[in-house]
């Protein structure tokens, strides 16, 4: 098994108001970064992406990175 890249989440399930832990798996052009770089599950993944959709509507985060 591939070490993970990233960061290991400790928790079961990726909370949206998180944005410490959201924040370390966009790129710096607000875009969420894929499996491969992140080194999640595919569980993990699909919560982030939900939990980062629902931020953003929220706008607890924004939709286009800096620039």
């Amino acid at each position: 098994m591939r070490p993970r890249k990233y960061t290991r989440i400790n928790s079961d399930a990726v909370d949206y108001k998180d944005l410490n832990l959201l924040r370390r798996f966009l790129s710096d052009k607000g875009k969420t970064r894929g499996r491969r770089v992140t080194g999640l599950s595919r569980k993990h993944q699909r919560q982030l992406s939900v939990a980062v959709k629902r931020a953003r509507e929220l706008a607890l985060l924004p939709y286009v990175g800096e620039r």
